[in-house]
């Protein structure tokens, strides 16, 4: 298992200092992270590789996830999407929905934790039906360069509930009540995603794909959508 100390050629000694510090500041404590998967997309990658690194610290970290039918996470995903800045139809049938299947999670999850980390906009409602005996924090992993003002105004009262918000940058902050903190996003580079390829490996991922090794590339590597800005990689290539 990758320990701390395996990143040190990556972030240097001080900062593994800092940090081993920084959890032993931290004795006997729990907490929990929740989000909505525990397979596919960013933030499923991160909190795999994260909380195994916290458990490795000794600080007791545990993963949850919420469950609901298909139509409460195609309520979800148009949420996200929304606090990209997409339009909404937040109806109020929509939003029982989503407040109904939030609220079971919160029957079937016992979260008593010293901390608890809430990730992105799915189960952000969870923070209502808990008597918090620590702090509860929101981390929003979203571009909220200009989010529809329908979908923000609705879940505010929920946010504003919680004890710090992180954003990945400072140019997302928003009006808030709530304390709001800035961490950019972690690339690990013990993920098999991002593990560096033989020359052999290489040369046949080339070969594969029928891609030249005689021209000049741009490449960017993403699933495919309009969040991820295609567009903007085509501009940046006619440069």
């Amino acid at each position: 298992m990758i320990t701390l100390e395996d990143y040190e050629q990556y972030i240097g000694p001080e900062a593994v200092e800092r940090i081993g510090n920084k959890a032993a500041a931290l004795p006997a404590s729990t907490v929990a992270h929740v989000n909505s998967t525990y397979y596919g997309g960013g933030v499923s990658e991160m909190l795999d590789s994260l909380t195994l690194l916290m458990n490795s610290l000794d600080v007791k970290a545990e993963w949850r996830t919420i469950h609901g039918a298909p139509d409460f996470f195609s309520i979800t995903k148009k949420m996200h999407n929304a606090l990209q800045g997409k339009e909404i139809n937040l109806s109020g049938r929509k939003k029982r929905i989503y407040e109904r299947i939030i609220f079971e999670n919160a029957v079937r999850n016992r979260l008593d934790h010293d901390f608890v980390v809430v990730h992105d906009p799915q189960p952000l409602a969870l923070i209502r039906h808990y008597r918090k005996k620590g702090p509860w924090i929101w981390r929003c992993h979203v571009d909220m360069t200009r989010p529809n003002r329908e979908i923000w105004d609705y879940i505010v009262p929920f946010v504003e509930e919680y004890d710090a918000v992180i954003f990945s940058i400072e140019e997302y902050r928003q009006k808030l009540k709530t304390p709001q903190v800035f961490y950019k996003p972690a690339i690990d580079p013990f993920s098999i995603k991002n593990r560096e390829l033989s020359p052999e490996m290489i040369t046949e991922r080339l070969e594969r794909y029928d891609i030249p090794v005689d021209l000049p590339l741009v490449v960017q590597i993403s699933r495919f959508d309009r969040w991820k800005d295609p567009e903007g990689v085509i501009r940046a290539y006619r440069l």
